[in-house]
């Protein structure tokens, strides 16, 4: 169904964007909170995944599901993987945060009173740099409440900045009569799923180290102790439960359930995400505050959870559902690495035989088709998705193959249709493709990017909507590709102002739509994107670009995307986009650590052996055939800047937005090697074509070129 909406909704994007979005989010949205402030009690499972949830093997928590909106949980926090201990932790600070040393279960609190206190709690903000330690326990105790904790993840949860946390309990069976009552807000550690997977006090890197029947037993004890939890609570209390943890090696995409009323048979998700049926654990502690009234710290991320559209097939339906989300996002996260390898070993490839069949002035055709080939395959990992794969019995095979087939026809419809006779042709379609999905995907909801080879998946949690960096790669250099496309036949007119307006307004539109909040909600993207379009439009008006130039177009770059940041933070907390809250980080002092983390991944990009082949074959490429036109490409190139300057134009402009979007996103090289792979083909391919022409030209006339032999083989 929600596959069908998606379909349904990106072509309605392209005719009517609002309409669009609507269509792809048709969903009912009700607050737990709607009648005021209640109580609410989060139980946390680390490790429950949907596929444990049977009416035989956990009826409590099959019961539960029954009663409960339900969705999937997002746990990353800080690693690729996320302990129960970070996973606590997270929904204490409301940030992303971890404990900075080993990954395991959470300390035991040293009773104190009615209450108890964590042993060396200051560690985490005094040492560990986890400044948001504490925000949920001291908003509650802000605003006059107290905090119920049973088990140790749960007082971590809930300790304030002391560490410490009003009512305590080891278990469920140990609290009095009537505990609940005393607290409006309380958590309960279940670990009995992820403690058999403890061995030395850490999680294991194996995916699973419990046989079948040992993990059936450790669920039986978790479902009973949820069983016993439940049993204790008020009749008025909102129950969250959620899967806080990985257990093992391998992320996935965790059980997360609300019962409040007006929420059973629904999906869960929240705004943080922009899913219908997906959260993050920082939504957590939002959600615990909005329903007890008390008001969010701005220092937290998360806002509270949504309860969206009505799910069909009941509980098991939703499990099918939600199990298979899962699988998708496992399935990309498995062949992305294959995946990008063959991508690098298939441009090196390309390189090096395009070079020896340039110099020996040979098989021409042939190096046309493969670079138009090549510059169809990122499209179709988002057109893929329109297809049901992940709901196939192999879902890794079918959307492997769903990529092959769909890359060829492609293929086929740009060389064979009318527009190959001209040598832009080709270019424009697979170029103006790329675009027109990747924008109507933006409009429609991102449902193509989502769980792509080339965008991005929630099991990984890097992002879950808008512009991918990737996308924003080949999104930007699709754009300009198209725009001096139509700037050449403005150019060849004698319209050459004409022509630098419409890269102006064309590119400044593309720009607005990958970083405007709630759309693209892309803060690098815009960044890079405006050096790209300046220095296009700069070249095609005949006007010299500069070092000082360049960098004056990234800082009004800059400029732009905090502006549209700032924007976004005046909005309510619950409409913001990741844009306004950095601009809430930047008050709350924790952006340097956000941009620090950046930094260090865009840094470890540089050494990824599956991106900077490609930009190493492909700069190497650029600059001999452009140094040595005759040797290296046999005049491939030149031809094709000769046939169409604007071409070269947007060539470097793609360069340089792909050197600044490499420099400020946290993908680093992967937006360089995306942007080169889809360019430097198609820049290839024009050259050939117009080698072809200009041999038909020479013969016309009687005459023949330099490189008769050549041309006559491309032709």
């Amino acid at each position: 169904m929600r596959r069908t909406l998606a379909v349904f909704a990106l072509v309605l994007g392209v005719l009517w964007p609002g309409a669009a979005h609507a269509a792809a989010q048709p969903a009912v949205r009700v607050t737990a909170h709607a009648e005021g402030p209640a109580r609410v009690v989060l139980i946390g499972v680390p490790g429950l995944l949907w596929s444990d949830l049977t009416p035989q093997g956990t009826p409590n928590l099959w019961a539960l599901a029954g009663r409960s909106a339900t969705g999937s949980l997002s746990v990353r926090t800080v690693g690729r993987v996320t302990c129960p201990y970070d996973g606590w932790l997270t929904v204490s600070a409301g940030i992303r945060s971890a404990v900075g040393y080993g990954c395991g279960l959470p300390p035991e609190p040293a009773p104190e009173g009615q209450g108890a206190v964590i042993p060396g709690y200051d560690y985490l903000y005094r040492v560990a740099g986890q400044r948001g330690t504490g925000t949920l326990g001291d908003a509650v105790h802000a605003a006059g409440g107290c905090t119920l904790a049973v088990g140790p993840g749960a007082a971590v949860a809930l300790a304030d900045r002391s560490g410490r946390v009003d009512r305590y309990a080891a278990s469920p069976e140990r609290l009095a009569p009537g505990a609940f009552d005393t607290c409006r807000v309380a958590a309960v550690d279940v670990d009995d799923l992820i403690r058999p997977y403890v061995t030395g006090g850490r999680l294991p890197e194996a995916e699973d180290i419990l046989t079948p029947e040992q993990r059936a037993q450790a669920l039986r004890l978790a479902d009973a102790k949820t069983g016993a939890a439940l049993n204790a609570l008020p009749q008025d209390a909102v129950v969250l439960l959620a899967g806080l943890g990985d257990h093992g090696g391998t992320p996935h995409l965790r059980v997360a359930m609300m019962r409040a009323q007006d929420a059973s048979g629904r999906f869960l998700g929240a705004p943080s995400t922009h899913r219908e049926d997906v959260s993050i654990v920082p939504d957590i502690t939002a959600t615990m505050l909005g329903i007890t009234g008390v008001a969010v710290p701005p220092s937290v991320i998360g806002v509270p959870w949504r309860v969206a559209a009505s799910r069909t097939g009941g509980v098991e339906g939703a499990k099918t559902e939600l199990v298979d989300d899962d699988g998708a996002g496992q399935a990309i996260r498995d062949m992305g690495g294959i995946f990008f390898t063959s991508v690098a070993v298939l441009q090196v490839l390309f390189y090096v035989v395009a070079f020896l069949l340039m110099r020996r002035r040979r098989g021409l055709g042939g190096v046309r088709v493969a670079a138009v080939t090549l510059a169809c395959l990122p499209v179709s990992t988002y057109l893929v998705n329109l297809l049901a794969w992940e709901h196939t019995g192999a879902p890794l095979a079918a959307v492997v193959g769903g990529i092959v087939v769909i890359t060829l026809l492609l293929a086929v419809t740009a060389l064979a249709g009318p527009w190959r006779r001209s040598p832009l042709g080709p270019l424009v379609l697979v170029t103006g493709v790329t675009a027109a999905v990747i924008a109507g995907d933006l409009v429609t909801g991102t449902n193509l990017q989502f769980n792509s080879v080339m965008g991005y998946t929630a099991v990984v949690g890097a992002r879950y909507s808008g512009l991918g960096n990737i996308p924003f790669a080949l999104f930007a250099t699709s754009v300009l590709l198209v725009v001096t496309s139509i700037a050449h036949r403005l150019v060849s007119v004698g319209r050459k102002n004409a022509a630098v307006g419409i890269v102006a307004t064309l590119g400044g539109v593309a720009m607005i739509l990958g970083g405007f909040p709630g759309i693209g909600s892309d803060f690098g993207g815009v960044i890079a994107f405006v050096p790209g379009i300046a220095v296009t439009a700069l070249l095609i008006a005949g006007r010299r670009v500069s070092i000082v130039k360049l960098g004056a177009f990234c800082v009004a770059g800059g400029v732009i995307v905090m502006t549209i940041a700032y924007l976004d933070h005046l909005r309510p907390p619950g409409s913001q986009t990741h844009l306004g809250r950095f601009v809430g980080q930047i008050f709350t002092g924790e952006a340097f650590e956000v941009v620090s983390r950046k930094l260090g991944a865009m840094l470890g990009t540089l050494l990824n052996p599956n991106l900077m082949p490609i930009v190493i074959a492909a700069f190497a490429f650029l600059v001999y055939a452009l140094l040595r036109p005759d040797a290296a490409s046999a005049g491939v190139l030149p031809a094709a800047f000769e046939y169409s300057p604007t071409l070269r134009a947007g060539l470097i402009g793609t360069l340089a937005s792909g050197v600044v979007g490499t420099l400020v996103n946290d993908s680093g090289a992967a937006v360089l090697s995306m942007a080169l792979a889809l360019a430097v083909p198609l820049a290839l391919s024009v050259g050939v074509r117009a080698l072809g022409e200009s041999a038909r030209s020479y013969a016309e006339a009687g005459q023949e070129p330099a490189s008769s032999s050549l041309v006559s083989r491309s032709s």
